[in-house]
């Protein structure tokens, strides 16, 4: 029972947080933090093994998620969403948390800088990887941080997401052994405190909700300086967000094919968690990916092994679930297969609307005849990516994840339905014929991607920049002399 009353008085918190986000401002600061020299940032993960050998360990073991799974190759329709954005070279289903700097530098996405002013993507693209992203913003101050280009500090962000993403790891509380937790990044403050999730006034539930709410959102880089800014002004649900990009003109980027002015969603974890039965009840992140666990000796920590929930069932699912490990399994696995069912019938709408969007550039359809259908795909395919990048939607929850999923079947039934008035008007025969898609390799070829020289440049990148990289951080003390 004192469970049950901890999770109904958080619930309480979690649901007034989100009334209040409907008439609030999350959005562009007027001001950036300068740097803060008094705020020392311990960032390199290492000096805190001997201290939580426990919490350290389970931490490292997320090296044991060594599989890279290119979603690409799994669903070629992904190539064709993200026609005219790195998204569509290269995007691979997230790892453990101890690959984040890795999978970063390795991915097609970030490009092949030579130099610290060279390559397609800014600073930001750091932000949820690792612990030197505050000690950076800390010494630099925001501007200083944003204002760069990705490779301008590789050599200094090197620690994946560790200790002091969550954990204030200078404060005489850490150094007792207690939590100690802190959000390191001074945007995710300013968003929380702007939707009345103050994070000094939170208890500890709220507070540990609150540290995954560092990376697991979802967000856009603003301004000149591309910085990580929250669209939580109109609220978190994936029609106020919507709202708040229109309503700002906002474009991540113009579809290759349709020309469509498109967004991107991140990973809205904490957005589609928090409408959820989990959500609601107060039933957190760390009770499901962190519970706490005996060692063989008998002491209890927290584990630090994020994944799976069913893979610590006693620990997890079993503290509040009278059901069997099966039995939820099954439901869980029904939900799963409703929302990829519905998702992918979205994909293929979208796909052909977008075939369809170039047919009639083609054949020369106006930008005024086009602007309401283009407008349709913006908002199909937002729906579906919002839905799509949430790690673990279906699980959170399931009806929220098939809504947001069946309005954007609406919004591309529209888009197609207008589509083919312009297609008429020119003479263009419908249904047009679409390109054959079946593979990676083909659909990146139907969009025009170069991948050999793509894969080139990277591996050049590979074997040089990164390399020179590690060297420098070891030298630093950013990295132990013999890390690998």
């Amino acid at each position: 029972m004192k469970r049950v009353s901890k999770i109904l008085k958080s619930g309480l918190a979690f649901i007034a947080m989100l009334g209040l986000a409907q008439t609030t401002i999350a959005g562009e600061p007027k001001t950036f933090e300068g740097p803060k020299p008094d705020l020392k940032i311990e960032s390199a993960n290492h000096l805190f093994a001997e201290k939580y050998p426990l919490q350290y360990k389970s931490w490292e073991s997320t090296k044991e998620s060594t599989e890279v799974v290119s979603a690409l190759e799994e669903d070629p329709r992904l190539v064709v969403l993200w026609s005219g954005y790195a998204f569509s070279k290269d995007y691979n289903k997230p790892r453990g948390h101890f690959y984040a700097v890795t999978d970063v530098r390795s991915i097609l996405r970030t490009g092949a800088p030579k130099d610290e002013n060279s390559g397609p993507m800014p600073m930001a693209c750091w932000t949820c990887k690792g612990p030197d992203v505050p000690r950076l913003i800390a010494e630099k101050g925001e501007v200083g941080y944003f204002d760069e280009k990705w490779a301008k500090y590789g050599s200094e962000i090197v620690n994946s997401i560790g200790c002091a993403d969550c954990h204030d790891t200078t404060s005489q509380e850490f150094k007792d052994g207690k939590p100690a937790l802190r959000v390191a990044r001074p945007h995710v403050l300013r968003a929380l405190d702007a939707i009345g999730w103050k994070f000094d006034t939170l208890d500890k539930h709220g507070k540990r909700v609150a540290v995954c709410a560092n990376c697991h959102v979802e967000y856009y880089f603003a301004g000149k300086e591309k910085a990580v800014t929250f669209p939580w002004d109109k609220g978190t649900d994936v029609d106020s967000i919507e709202k708040y990009y229109d309503e700002k003109q906002f474009t991540d980027w113009v579809h290759g094919l349709s020309k469509a002015p498109m967004l991107k969603a991140q990973h809205p974890d904490f957005e589609i968690w928090s409408m959820g039965t989990h959500g609601k009840n107060g039933v957190t992140c760390i009770d499901c990916h962190m519970p706490k666990v005996e060692d063989k000796n008998g002491k209890v920590y927290t584990d630090h092994k994020i994944g799976n929930p069913f893979d610590a069932f006693e620990s997890t699912c079993k503290t509040c679930h009278e059901q069997s490990k099966e039995s939820l399994q099954k439901r869980v696995a029904e939900h799963k297969k409703q929302v990829k069912d519905v998702m992918v019938r979205l994909e293929d709408q979208i796909v052909k609307a977008h075939f369809e969007a170039k047919a009639a550039w083609d054949a020369n359809a106006t930008a005024e005849e086009m602007k309401a259908a283009l407008q349709d795909i913006r908002h199909a395919q937002w729906r579906w990516d919002y839905a799509a990048a949430s790690h673990g939607g279906y699980m959170h929850a399931p009806d929220v994840m098939l809504r947001v999923l069946g309005t954007g079947l609406e919004k591309a039934s529209e888009a197609r339905a207008k589509l083919a008035v312009v297609l008429t008007k020119h003479g263009v025969a419908t249904p047009i014929t679409y390109p054959d898609i079946s593979t990676k390799e083909k659909a990146q070829k139907v969009i025009g991607l170069d991948m050999p020289k793509e894969l080139r440049e990277k591996d050049e990148f590979l074997r040089t920049i990164v390399p020179q990289w590690e060297k420098e951080a070891k030298a630093k003390g950013l990295l132990p002399a013999d890390e690998k």
